[in-house]
């Protein structure tokens, strides 16, 4: 799986490394049981410091996408399972409070409810046939 992180961006790069991370879960990339790096090693290859990348996974943990055990490090957690309810609904508002920003956004540059409604139902068919391909083998990721 690898992380690419943007320097300049304003996100800041522990939120950069867990949406990489939660797109690779997403696309089939990552799947249940998969080990990630470990915090020295994606720190060292990325060219950040540790408590970065620990912060990521630390977010990753409890928001359910991840299992830390011990020193053996940190793994995919089983779809569905991981987060609890009250975390998942979190995760909902979340994501309510992101399209209603991003709704405004676009509304503010002139753009339609429809031609956003359509957009959104662009990106969503496209995340979920990106994790489809790569669960029936089309993908170019060989793992």
């Amino acid at each position: 799986m690898p992380v690419v992180i943007d320097q300049m961006s304003e996100e800041p790069i522990y939120r950069q490394i867990r949406a990489k991370v939660i797109e690779a879960i997403a696309t089939g990339e990552l799947a249940p049981g998969d080990s990630l790096p470990s915090v020295r090693s994606l720190a060292r290859d990325l060219g950040v410091n540790l408590h970065t990348v620990n912060k990521a996974y630390g977010v990753l943990r409890d928001e359910g996408y991840l299992i830390m055990r011990g020193r053996s490090g940190a793994f995919v957690a089983a779809a569905g399972g991981a987060p609890t309810r009250h975390l998942a609904a979190e995760q909902d508002q979340l994501m309510a409070r992101e399209l209603l920003r991003l709704a405004l956004a676009y509304r503010a540059r002139g753009g339609s409810e429809p031609a956003f409604v359509a957009e959104a139902a662009r990106q969503a068919r496209a995340a979920y046939q990106a994790g489809e391909a790569l669960a029936q083998g089309d993908g170019t990721d060989e793992r």
